[in-house]
């Protein structure tokens, strides 16, 4: 209803579809050209400066032109000849005083010409005469100071919306408006001067409309009102509105100039704009009691109390008003609300509109006039809760007829305070709040709501989620959008067993709560918040969910994302009513403003159980090819070895302490096979021990500590040697424990180099046979310069020769502190303690140095460089 005034208040102005002039565009200097769009139908030509028509831009296509807003002089004969196929034409808001006989006689399917607004100084009867196709006329606020039409408006059987005058119209004679008698308007809209200096009875009497405007001041006629309302009496119309009926000063004659609206007809009735004081409003008022008119709205009226009129106490003369609904809109007082000092004109109202007039308080007798209200609409205005719940009020039985009730955009801030009022409103449904200040957790207790409410619209109130604990739980629909909300309190949406529709759209909300039960809820709206992470289990306790609204959230695209959105998409239980353009990655950067329907990661990223299964086999594939490699490589014997090793040198360091590590006490250690040992006799150890500056070497049949465990002494001496000498064989290789000194050799080289081994061969290798376990024996051969011994006799001093050069001169070295052997060396002959103890083990033993220690009368022999594999290592001997 309110937008079908706002098109008669234009009608009256003259444009519907004009804008403003406060929207006129910023002059162009340069006159900027017409916009020709829709395939050359349609120009914009508004606010462009023209002060001529630019008709050589008009394609001859051309439907519609809006000129409207420029500086047009004139309409002349040759600016729109080539449109045949106009028929909308806006020339509203310019300059125009003339307009060419002809200037139409081509146009002959123009149905819209809006020519309010110019300076037009008679009505252009002769140029509008051709257009017989013409539907809406707008010819008002121009220059005329006749309203008189000619014949030829007779014509126009098709014109349907017609607004006609100016501010130089006097009067109205009975002949002006003669030619419309036969023609059935909806609209029709007459303007006269401010100062109506006359007016014929029976000039309105011809017209025929659905809707009238009048738009004339009768300040100085009052009078001539009873006769305009018994030119229209006896016809019904949907709607009659009065501007501006008085202008400039209030009607303060006792003369009831209102008495006419008893046999006037209509759906509604309004005054816009307008003096009124409290006399004039009781006019109207008594005489619309007897009227069958519905609906009356006052808007931006300028209200006053009457300086005569006196209140007998005898009660108001205001009792039967029976309306539909009565809008009170932007008045400039509050006390018209009880312009009479009561409130007795409300009480056979049924809709009642009270939108900014500002009050800020309802006084206890008002609630109790309002019997018949069933829709209250109080927003827009300055209540608050000290003036609107009264406690010395009694509103048991008010507003019996109360179930919906409007307190929007006001400045409420206490839902407690709210609540007691509501209490007693027996019927209410509906309650709209938004646009306050309601939330706190202060104002937030002991609330008491009447049950009957199911429509609760509370949006724009900054709500702490205490607050909703303090909402009745007897709702259906619940709007919170916009409240600032972080998070929200679960056990309200619990109570709250009836609620199918909730909207939080707007808040600052983090997460969806995980288990959000609501078995009755239908449809809810979470579109701007500040959550990221949704999943299928988000909504799962809510049966009954039908519609989703979740857009423009800072989405994070993951995997339960995208589970939530496919399982949602094919299943169509969820219709997400926001999808998809709403709907954009926020983390990770990398999709950052991806539309999530283009956002589909890798099943393998997603699917847990083949992750597992994936991560179960590369294990089970790492690990076989470990144990593969630790078979080929041998690495359990280098792993017990180096065990040893560690355990052998933390034993040394104990015993010994710590210093003297850099004085070597033999000059070489020897490292041998037993098959190799006559020779080590026999040739080396009398050749390089013999001589005149002599070598002092280490073998194990003569040199280890007694009592000792092997492997320290194995450590000990090769840590104790400035080198190490290798007798390489085939034996050698086959050998255990020359393949623990040579490890043991390896693990003293690291962090230097192997400057200090020498290999002997004793006889030539394939490197290729030897074991893939001596991969260092390998490398070294591959790698370093090796001695071979000659079997030709004539050869071997040269041999010698060249092992003393590798060996260096011999330097004093000390004497071993702990050795209680003598030595006594003869060529071919080595001399121990006691007799040697033959080693009957086989080969290939793994040798274990934690085992049983053998018995005190045997002494600890190694057979060149391997003890029998068939014994366990004695770990202690005598």
């Amino acid at each position: 209803m309110i937008w079908r005034w706002v098109h008669l208040s234009a009608l009256l102005l003259g444009g519907l579809t004009s804008p403003t002039p406060s929207s006129q565009r910023t002059t162009n200097t340069d006159k900027e050209s017409c916009r020709i769009y829709r395939s050359g139908r349609s120009a914009d030509c508004l606010g462009r400066q023209y002060e001529n028509i630019p008709w050589r831009q008009f394609p001859s296509t051309l439907e519609e032109i809006d000129l409207s807003y420029n500086k047009l002089q004139a309409v002349r004969v040759d600016d729109f000849l080539r449109l045949p196929q106009l028929h909308t034409l806006k020339l509203q808001y310019n300059k125009i005083s003339h307009i060419d006989k002809d200037a139409f006689k081509n146009n002959m399917l123009l149905e819209y010409l809006n020519i309010f607004n110019n300076s037009l100084e008679e009505i252009p009867a002769a140029a509008l005469s051709p257009l017989l196709n013409l539907k809406k006329l707008y010819m008002s606020n121009n220059l005329y100071k006749s309203a008189a039409l000619a014949h030829s408006f007779s014509k126009f059987v098709k014109l349907k919306v017609l607004s006609m005058g100016g501010p130089l119209v006097m009067g109205l004679k009975k002949a002006d408006l003669q030619p419309l008698k036969n023609i059935k308007l909806q609209e029709f809209a007459i303007k006269c001067s401010s100062d109506l200096s006359y007016y014929e009875p029976g000039s309105l009497e011809v017209i025929q409309t659905r809707d009238m405007g009048f738009d004339m001041a009768i300040d100085q006629r009052p009078h001539a009102l009873p006769y305009m309302l018994q030119d229209i009496a006896n016809k019904t119309f949907r709607a009659i509105q009065f501007r501006n009926i008085f202008e400039f000063m209030y009607y303060m004659e006792d003369e009831d100039i209102f008495k006419g609206l008893k046999d006037i007809t209509a759906q509604q009735l309004v005054f816009h704009r307008g003096k009124f004081n409290e006399n004039l409003l009781s006019m109207a008022l008594m005489n619309l009691q007897d009227a069958p008119i519905k609906r009356l709205r006052l808007q931006y009226i300028d209200f006053a109390r009457s300086p005569t009129f006196v209140d007998s106490g005898a009660g108001s003369s205001i009792t039967d008003l029976a309306l539909d609904k009565l809008d009170l809109w932007y008045i400039s007082n509050p006390d018209i609300l009880r312009f009479d000092w009561r409130f007795t004109w409300f009480n056979k109202v049924k809709e009642l509109s009270i939108q900014h007039v500002y009050f800020n308080s309802v006084p206890c007798d008002a609630w109790v006039e309002m019997k018949v209200v069933e829709i209250l609409d109080a927003s827009n205005n300055r209540l608050n809760n000290e003036f609107l719940f009264n406690k010395q009020c009694d509103y048991r039985g008010a507003v019996p007829n109360l179930h919906t009730l409007n307190m929007s955009r006001n400045v409420l801030t206490s839902l407690r305070d709210l609540s007691m009022l509501t209490k007693e409103f027996k019927q209410l449904h509906v309650l709209d709040i938004s646009y306050n200040q309601m939330g706190s957790a202060e104002t937030t207790q002991d609330c008491v709501w009447q049950i009957n409410i199911t429509r609760i619209i509370a949006h724009h109130n900054p709500f702490v989620s205490e607050a909703l604990q303090c909402l009745p739980t007897t709702v259906q629909y619940l709007d919170l959008s916009y409240c600032d909300l972080d998070q929200l309190d679960m056990m309200y949406f619990e109570k709250a067993t009836n609620l199918k529709e909730l909207l939080l759209s707007g808040n600052k909300i983090k997460y969806i709560p995980f288990k959000w039960k609501s078995q009755s809820l239908q449809s809810l709206s979470l579109d701007g918040n500040s959550f990221g992470l949704i999943s299928k289990a988000s909504f799962q306790d809510m049966p009954q969910l039908s519609q989703l609204r979740a857009g423009n959230n800072p989405f994070h695209c993951t995997c339960e994302l995208h589970a939530f959105v496919q399982d949602t998409i094919s299943k169509a239980k969820v219709n997400l009513t926001d999808w998809p353009w709403n709907y954009r990655c926020y983390h990770p950067e990398a999709l950052l403003n991806t539309v999530i329907s283009k956002f589909f990661p890798s099943h393998v990223a997603c699917d847990t159980r083949l992750v597992i299964i994936i991560c179960v086999v590369t294990t089970a594939a790492v690990i076989l090819i470990l144990m593969l490699i630790c078979y080929i490589f041998d690495l359990p014997w280098y792993t017990k070895a180096t065990y040893q090793i560690i355990r052998a040198k933390y034993r040394y360091h104990k015993e010994k302490g710590a210093g003297e590590l850099e004085n070597f006490t033999y000059h070489a250690f020897i490292s041998y096979s037993h098959s190799d040992a006559d020779w080590v006799r026999e040739q080396l150890l009398p050749s390089l021990e013999n001589n005149k500056n002599p070598y002092r070497l280490c073998i194990h049949e003569r040199d280890f500590m007694p009592g000792k465990w092997i492997i320290d002494n194995i450590i000990d001496n090769i840590e104790s040697s400035r080198k190490v000498i290798f007798i390489l064989s085939r034996h050698f290789v086959n050998s255990e424990w020359c393949n623990y000194e040579l490890y043991f050799t390896q693990q003293r080289a690291m962090g230097k180099t192997f400057g200090d081994v020498i290999l002997v061969m004793m006889e030539p290798m394939d490197a290729r046979s030897i074991p893939s376990k001596y991969c260092r024996l390998k490398k070294m051969l591959s790698t370093k310069t090796y001695l071979e011994w000659p079997q030709q006799v004539n050869l071997q001093a040269f041999f010698w020769a060249q092992l003393r050069s590798v060996l260096g001169k011999p330097t004093m070295i000390r004497e071993e502190r702990h050795s209680v052997k003598s030595r006594t060396l003869s060529v071919g002959e080595v001399s121990v303690i006691g007799p040697p103890i033959e080693d009957t083990r086989p080969e290939g033993a793994t040798p274990n140095a934690d085992k049983e220690a053998v018995p005190k009368d045997e002494i600890i022999k190694r057979n060149n460089c391997e003890l029998s594999n068939q014994r366990q290592i004695p770990l202690v001997a005598l």
